[in-house]
């Protein structure tokens, strides 16, 4: 199976945002996604089976439960075949990194000035002419 179409569910996609903050139980994995997608424990195991057959994920048991983990090989993968691609939109984020850090520097050379009312001040006292 080719990475894109794995990568093509939302299902599988969303278990591997939810394995990339680290390693999870396939019940932890089943309860986000039942609750997420309401499809059944078998559904959410047959994804699993998919993302570690195609290399995605790895499993290591630990007694009873089964651990998954991202497995970053095939990402790597997929991360050359973007890079072709990339040309389209890295001079953009490069000129809005550009324009966030000039934001910076401008607040920070010239910072806003604070406006004083006087009638804000209690020991200011007002003399009418």
């Amino acid at each position: 199976m080719h990475a894109f179409d794995v990568l093509g569910d939302p299902v599988r996609r969303r278990i591997l945002e939810l394995l990339a903050e680290g390693e999870l139980t396939s019940g932890a994995v089943t309860t986000v996604i039942s609750e997420e997608f309401g499809i059944s424990q078998p559904a959410v195991s047959q994804h699993l089976r998919v993302l570690r057959e195609n290399g995605f994920a790895t499993v290591r048991p630990q007694g009873a439960r089964r651990l998954y983990a991202v497995n970053s090989e095939p990402l790597r993968d997929v991360d050359v075949w973007l890079d072709r691609f990339r040309r389209f939109w890295t001079p953009h984020l490069d000129a809005l990194a550009t324009e966030i850090a000039r934001g910076k520097r401008e607040r920070r050379l010239n910072p806003p000035e604070t406006q004083t009312d006087p009638t804000d001040n209690p020991t200011e006292q007002r003399t009418d002419p």
